[in-house]
């Protein structure tokens, strides 16, 4: 085994020894999942210089079931409404009936959420106010049922509508999850408006983290204070619970994780799509296996655009000197080029298995002196993967499960000698592994650090120019945005 495969061999299997145990961890596991240094055979591997760990705040969830009033309260006092409260924990409609102390208590949030980057106004405050001296009733019951539902909509999927989310593809699974007026009902009923509206926020501790910075930005701070707040709505275009094991990219850091109960195990130099029509999109995806060794359809843009299907037939030498097969169909005239396996393949020596309609993939490279340079906007919207070969060693030792030392020696002793075959292998996953695509130009970098980050393709703007705009009723779920067109991932750039 050479040296660089016996290096990755050894990182990724002292990596997958961690994984299984920390994936099984609570939330609130020790600080440093990495131990200083574990040896495996002979060999002493040390964790990476860029492994970081950050605290995930805690978050309260959702309560299970709805509570029974309390004899004397105000909701037992009044039969009728005690009557029509357990209707509305049965069918949960849209408009339930308030008490006036619930009542207060949402407004008391209402007053309060601008701490969540939301704006009170929103959420017609002096309605709501009226209402409640006006006493309990239809009028009370319906303003205070749109508010929280609206407070709700926003906490969990965001304020942002999907017109402002450029080239966004992430279907937020929340409002099936923690449906509004379930939340509305158990809130009613445990008298708990607030902990309802914080337990359906992002679990994920950069969410907590920018709020604590919104805090501590003084309100002169105008254009620092929005960025904040886009951002913290960001995530809350995702789902509040990531998983507890997954891969995170944020393209304009250049930096993936592989991430256990929020905490960073490994972090990846990437290099991501250039603007414009190449721009990578954000996507929440699984991966499903791992391919070594692939190989790579080249797009008709370049075997017919780019005349290499004429080239390719026309020199058969030139071809098989770099790797490439051709071949037209007699019918149709459809010339087909395929760059096979090897160290000169636009894929590198692998390639994360992760099917979506957009074609957008994790994937080595050959150009990995690319990841030296500080702006790697430079792919075609697929996001090359630094020490790829590690990545997927470590991807596939867990697909198979080990159990214990020994086995996850032999499983990346297995997966060293298919990519040392050069044939193109797919290892597929028992467990698929999810995978997130996002954008956030201000968030916690791979140092630990609260930073901003370059928005390289100008999706700031409208989500900027959304929270400053009437809140938007109705809101999409998905977008009607055409997928970004990825025409090639050639190695040149």
């Amino acid at each position: 085994m050479n040296i660089h495969l016996r290096s990755t061999f050894l990182a990724a299997a002292s990596l997958a020894a961690l994984l299984p145990a920390a994936a099984g961890a609570q939330a609130r596991s020790p600080a440093n999942l990495l131990p200083e240094a574990q040896a495996i055979g002979e060999y002493p591997v040390q964790p990476d210089d860029d492994a970081v760990v950050s605290e995930p705040a805690a978050r309260p969830e959702p309560a299970a079931a709805p509570a029974a009033p309390a004899a004397g309260s105000e909701a037992s006092a009044d039969p009728v409404r005690s009557v029509a409260r357990e209707v509305v924990q049965q069918f949960a409609p849209e408009v339930q009936p308030w008490s006036s102390a619930n009542a207060e208590r949402l407004l008391a949030v209402i007053e309060g959420i601008g701490a969540e980057g939301l704006d009170p106004a929103d959420y017609d405050p002096a309605a709501l106010r009226s209402a409640i001296l006006a006493g309990p009733g239809e009028e009370l019951d319906r303003l205070a049922s749109r508010a929280f539902a609206w407070l709700v909509e926003d906490m969990r999927d965001g304020r942002t509508p999907m017109e402002a989310r450029r080239q966004w593809f992430v279907v937020d699974p929340d409002p099936d999850r923690y449906r509004t007026a379930d939340v509305m009902a158990e809130a009613l009923a445990s008298g708990d408006i607030a902990g309802a509206i914080e337990a359906v926020a992002p679990l994920h501790p950069d969410y907590a983290r920018l709020r604590d910075e919104l805090a501590a930005t003084p309100a002169g701070q105008t254009a620092r204070r929005k960025l904040i707040r886009a951002n913290m709505d960001r995530w809350r275009w995702l789902a509040r619970d990531l998983g507890s094991q997954y891969l995170i990219t944020n393209v304009p850091e250049y930096q993936l994780r592989l991430t256990v109960n929020d905490k960073i195990m490994r972090t990846y130099k990437t290099i991501v799509g250039k603007p414009g029509r190449t721009a990578t999109p954000q996507l929440a995806e699984t991966v499903e296996g791992v391919i070594f060794n692939p190989n790579w359809t080249v797009p008709q843009s370049i075997v017919k655009g780019e005349g290499l299907g004429a080239r390719v037939l026309n020199n058969p030498g030139w071809a098989k000197a770099n790797g490439y097969k051709g071949w037209r169909d007699k019918k149709t005239g459809f010339v087909t080029v395929v760059q096979q396996p090897g160290p000169g393949n636009s894929l590198g020596l692998m390639k994360l298995d992760m099917p979506n309609p957009h074609a957008i993939f994790l994937h080595d490279t050959p150009s990995r002196h690319l990841f030296n340079r500080a702006d790697r906007a430079l792919s075609h919207g697929c996001i090359r993967t630094e020490r790829a070969s590690e990545l997927a060693i470590t991807l596939a030792i867990l697909a198979q499960n080990p159990t214990d030392d020994a086995e996850r020696k032999a499983a990346a002793q297995e997966a060293v000698e298919i990519l040392k075959s050069g044939k193109y292998t797919r290892v597929p996953f028992e467990s698929r592994m999810p995978v997130y695509i996002t954008y956030f130009t201000m968030g916690t970098d791979i140092d630990g650090k609260l930073r901003s980050f370059d928005d390289i393709y100008g999706r700031d703007a409208p989500v900027l120019a959304a929270l400053d705009a009437p809140r938007q009723q109705h809101r999409a779920r998905r977008t009607s945005e055409e997928a970004v067109e990825i025409i090639d991932d050639m190695k040149t750039t």
